[in-house]
């Protein structure tokens, strides 16, 4: 047994200064061994009973591969290090025959859980279609029972003119020529652009849904047909479900959505274009139309982000915050709303591994709650980090046993 299998914790040395650091604590462990197959694309949330339940897919592959599934575990007792245990890993959903992928979580005002994933129609994300499954009584052993089990079909407002003359800006601001391959996407792009089935197929999730003081779930989707994000939109608990306005940042995906005090909503989003940084939008009508898509100071390689926003207000964000490569996994922290982030302490950082992909969630004992896809040579997990906000803010140095 190697030294990756073991339970990673992380203990804190006395060095630096002691003004938060008298208070930080941090601990982490792999949900199950490290796999031989892809386990990727980590949801989580905290049931009513304050138990930890987490999802992500496994499989040979993934879009490709048909026989990934959607996989999940608990953690009954997160307050006690000593006596907490993930369970077994078991199967959540699992459409025979198609591939099931990337996961998010949700606990609703009602103590429902709603897991959101796409089922691959024909092997590629194109083809994906949103389904959710809700379980009323979401707490127990192994997979929560659920009590619907449905689709997301989304007819978003024709969008192939305003997203045309988008990326024809987006062309023009390169001022170089384009590359055989990028001259290729440019024109598939614009072929599917008014294209109905293109524009409702396709529309994946991957970062936790955000609900509004006026119940309104907005469910974050992009698309890599098009390269772009919208939301899912409902106003009725779940019940039906619309687009919103398109998020028109080519290359701006996943989105992870955060709310300020004055009610602006603010999509950070993986950079999958070319400006190398996290991108960002703002709604100021509850999340159904967005302004310009603005690039940020931190940098972005192509990978997945999340945020939260912490009772008191501050925000926290954790990404790969590299220029390259998905080998470093941070978190930073703000303190006015996402205007700046000053604050940064290291999940990751490791030449030889990925660690990528996170979710993360603040439970009610005012932890916080990072899972994120672990990929080394020796196999693939899913990692639980759990820490407090004076451990971001602290400068000890940190030592994994």
């Amino acid at each position: 047994m190697t030294r990756y299998f073991r339970t990673t914790l992380l203990v804190i040395i006395a060095c630096g200064s002691a003004s938060h650091a008298d208070d930080a604590r941090f601990e982490s462990r792999f949900i199950f061994p490290l796999d031989a197959q892809h386990n990727h694309a980590a949801g989580i949330t905290e049931l009513t009973g304050g138990s930890l339940l987490v999802s992500w897919y496994r499989g040979s592959g993934e879009r490709k591969a048909d026989d990934v599934a959607v996989f999940g575990s608990r953690l009954v007792q997160p307050g006690d290090s000593h006596k907490a245990e993930w369970s077994e890993p078991f199967i959540m959903a699992d459409t025979p025959g198609f591939p099931d992928c990337n996961t998010c979580l949700m606990t609703d005002h009602q103590g429902r859980v709603w897991l959101f994933w796409p089922v691959i129609i024909a092997n590629s994300w194109e083809s994906c279609i949103t389904r959710f499954r809700v379980a009323d009584l979401p707490e127990g052993d192994g997979s929560p029972q659920w009590s619907r089990d449905e689709m997301i079909l989304l007819k978003p407002d024709d969008f192939s003119m305003e997203a045309s003359l988008e990326l024809d800006k987006l062309v023009a601001d390169i001022k170089r020529p384009l590359t055989d391959h990028e001259s290729k996407v440019v024109r598939i792009v614009k072929e599917r652009l008014p294209d109905k089935m293109y524009q409702r197929l396709g529309w994946q999730p991957r970062c936790k849904p955000t609900v509004l003081p006026s119940g309104r779930i907005l469910l974050p989707l992009y698309s890599d047909t098009y390269s772009l994000s919208l939301m899912a939109v409902s106003d009725d608990q779940g019940a039906s479900w619309y687009a919103s306005k398109l998020l028109v940042g080519f290359g701006a995906i996943q989105p992870s959505v955060i709310r300020r005090n004055d009610g602006t909503l603010v999509a950070l989003m993986r950079e999958n274009g070319y400006t190398g940084h996290i991108r960002q939008c703002e709604s100021h009508d509850d999340g159904l139309t967005w302004g310009d898509v603005t690039v940020s100071r931190i940098p972005n390689p192509g990978s997945g982000l999340d945020t939260v926003r912490l009772r008191n207000g501050n925000w926290v964000l954790v990404c790969n915050d590299t220029s390259e490569g998905r080998h470093r996994l941070s978190v930073l922290l703000s303190e006015d709303e996402g205007q700046s982030w000053p604050t940064r302490r290291t999940l990751e950082d490791n030449e030889s591994g990925s660690f990528h992909y996170p979710a993360i969630i603040q439970s009610k004992d005012g932890q916080i709650h990072v899972v994120y896809s672990y990929f080394v040579e020796e196999g693939k997990t899913i990692k639980h980090a759990t820490f407090n906000e004076d451990w971001i803010r602290s400068n000890r140095t940190a030592i994994h046993q």
